[in-house]
């Protein structure tokens, strides 16, 4: 393994015992969007780098599992459906038939449309079918145990019909992007969604009408046991600054008028706003966002959680906005880029502030050894290879796991970029992302490293519990 590394193994000090760090060269990429294609990159530096195999007195060991990939020497009361509840100090999700489980998958698991793949799919697979058949059983044979946003659902949901392991998948919904697709005003930018002044339209009528139907929708779904959760939307701007965006906007906009209302009863004005006004006014903004696409949700699909809308960048800094989203979450889900390890502070306090677990629904690290791919696009780390890609992915999920706080995490993505797509969004256009690539071949020596933990996810709980006593 040395020999896959920058740099010599170190010995560090932890909380309550030494182990081993690898330092693995990395370098971040510093502008996130391809657009120009001339994305930039600090200089390779060695990082602090946990394994399962530099954790001292940590023994792999088999934990059997239930259908749904919960483990079968650990249970609670049976609901039904997915859910999460805190036990000893530790928060899990619990199974359909009330064993502990973490769920462990990847983004946008279905085949690209580039002629290359779809090429492959027939190859390989014959037709999506097939591909979904056959992705079920490899995606399991690697440790993991469902599907992250922007699945191939209808395929997910047929082969779960007859399949003795069904993939746990999640929903994203997209109520508030696919409404401004509907009002105007929205428009394309990396990664996701762009408003009018970086304001979502939560404050107009429409909005709520537009929810109240779409999550009608819902209905069909509630006796479908492998739902893990719905997702409204992706990475909104809900940031501080919204308050003086607001108020920027046309008098005419719901958006103006409510925020102008919220600053006048307060003695309030553009020129007088402090930062604490703007916090208040985001919770504010918040939770009206949040109780709309909640009680809708809740109406029609009483029976799975939901897992937010998939919280970005200083977002996760932000305690009024936890504190909002506790109210109406089942779990906070937080696209996490930019640390190569969890920050304990913060894992700790979205817990505490909040008052429910967190799930990572994006992050991912690139390989340079990946042919074809110029690797400019999207946010992340560059490393050498794809066995220190796996390598990455063993750091941080241990992380996750001795947070205490997190129910799973799910790696973007399925498949890398692919360059031969014109009109790709932006942040997906040339970046080695993916467990296969364009003709859907496994990154085997990242596989390996995955694998190895998330066949252990469960026992490596067990080890931080026991280390960290409450």
């Amino acid at each position: 393994m040395a020999a896959l590394l920058l740099g010599l193994t170190a010995r560090a000090q932890t909380r309550d015992s030494a182990e081993y760090t690898l330092r693995v060269a990395a370098k971040k990429t510093i502008n996130n969007s391809s657009i120009d294609g001339k994305a930039g990159f600090s200089e390779y530096k060695n990082y602090p780098t946990r394994t399962i195999a530099t954790l001292q007195g940590f023994a792999p060991a088999a934990v059997k599992l239930d259908k749904y990939g919960g483990r079968l020497d650990k249970k609670t009361k049976a609901t039904g459906f997915f859910h999460v509840k805190k036990i000893d100090g530790r928060w899990w999700a619990v199974d359909p038939d009330g064993y502990y489980y973490l769920h462990n998958a990847p983004n946008d698991v279905q085949p690209g449309s580039s002629e290359r793949t779809q090429k492959a799919l027939k190859d390989k697979y014959t037709d999506r079918a097939g591909w979904m058949a056959a992705t079920r059983k490899f995606l399991l044979a690697n440790g993991f145990n469902g599907a992250g946003a922007w699945s191939a659902t209808k395929e997910i949901q047929a082969e779960n019909a007859k399949a003795d392991q069904p993939l746990a998948y999640t929903i994203n919904l997209d109520f508030m992007s696919k409404y401004g697709d509907k009002r105007g005003g929205t428009y394309v930018q990396p990664g996701h969604k762009g408003y009018p002044n970086d304001v979502i339209f939560a404050f107009d009528p429409g909005f709520e009408e537009y929810v109240a139907e779409r999550a009608k929708e819902l209905a069909q779904n509630k006796n479908d046991k492998n739902l893990f959760g719905y997702f409204s939307d992706n990475e909104m701007p809900l940031l501080r600054k919204n308050l003086d965006g607001y108020l920027k906007l046309p008098v005419t906009e719901p958006g103006y008028i409510a925020a102008k209302k919220w600053t006048d009863e307060r003695n309030i004005t553009l020129e007088t706003i402090t930062d604490q006004n703007r916090q208040d006014f985001l919770a504010y903004a918040a939770d009206r966002y949040f109780s709309i696409v909640a009680k809708a949700m809740k109406k029609y699909d009483p029976n799975h959680m939901y897992l937010g809308c998939r919280f970005h960048g200083a977002q996760r800094y932000y305690p009024e906005l936890m504190k909002v989203a506790g109210k109406y979450l089942d779990a906070v889900s937080i696209n996490y880029y930019n640390n190569w390890t969890p920050e304990k502070r913060w894992v700790a306090e979205w817990e505490q502030t909040a008052g429910k677990p967190f799930i990572v629904t994006e992050w991912y690290v690139k390989g340079e050894d990946s042919p074809g791919l110029a690797n400019t696009a999207g946010a992340g780390w560059v490393v050498k290879t794809q066995a220190d890609r796996g390598i990455f992915y063993q750091n941080f999920t241990l992380g996750l796991l001795e947070s205490k706080n997190c129910i799973g995490w799910h790696w973007f993505k399925y498949q890398d970029n692919d360059p031969t797509i014109v009109g790709a969004e932006p942040s997906n256009t040339n970046a080695n992302k993916g467990i296969v690539d364009n003709y859907l071949e496994p990154y085997t020596p990242m596989l390996d490293k995955m694998r190895e933990l998330n066949q252990q996810m469960y026992h490596l709980a067990d080890f931080f519990d026991q280390r960290q006593p409450q």
